[in-house]
């Protein structure tokens, strides 16, 4: 069975060079698109203190977790990672790698035998170091290429998200 497991936060981000308010977190709209395409579980990481609505604060906030490799509580609905054996997970591109709470997740959880496809949000900088970040926290996992998304590209990525899927080899 697959799963698509992602973080995404809503509020203001930064699109396009300028400030936008999201309804609905970049990542959280590529996760759906991709669950409805693979007819996957969609499963939502949550932190247990929400990042706050305004990008300055949420990044700062962001930035201190990174560098202090902070544990951030998280909640999500029904995760039996034993119900799965391939993981598409998705989450922005914060300070240019995982956001601590996905590196919280990751450490929290038996990644044997399972297959990662990761894919990110981000506004340039691609997928950073996430991969490796991925492969050094999950070691037992197979860890595949991922799917970077430009956020402010992320409503019109249908196309990207089913070029991706056909050169997964499962």
């Amino acid at each position: 069975m697959k799963a698509v497991i992602y973080f995404s936060r809503r509020g203001e981000n930064f699109v396009n060079g300028k400030m936008e308010e999201l309804a609905v977190g970049n990542t959280e709209v590529a996760a759906m698109k991709l669950a409805a395409a693979l007819g996957a579980d969609l499963i939502k990481l949550e932190p247990v203190v929400p990042y706050p609505n305004s990008y300055q604060e949420a990044t700062k906030q962001a930035e201190l977790e990174r560098q202090q490799r902070a544990y951030v509580a998280y909640t999500a609905d029904k995760i039996a990672l034993t119900d799965y054996e391939t993981i598409f997970l998705g989450y922005p591109n914060w300070w240019g790698g995982l956001p601590q709470l996905v590196v919280s997740f990751l450490q929290e959880n038996d990644w044997q035998n399972k297959t990662i496809y990761p894919f990110c949000t981000h506004e340039g900088s691609g997928m950073g170091s996430s991969i490796e970040e991925l492969k050094q926290l999950c070691p037992t996992a197979t860890v595949k290429n991922g799917l970077p998304i430009r956020g402010s590209q992320v409503a019109r990525s249908d196309t990207a998200i089913k070029n991706w899927l056909t050169t997964i080899e499962e």
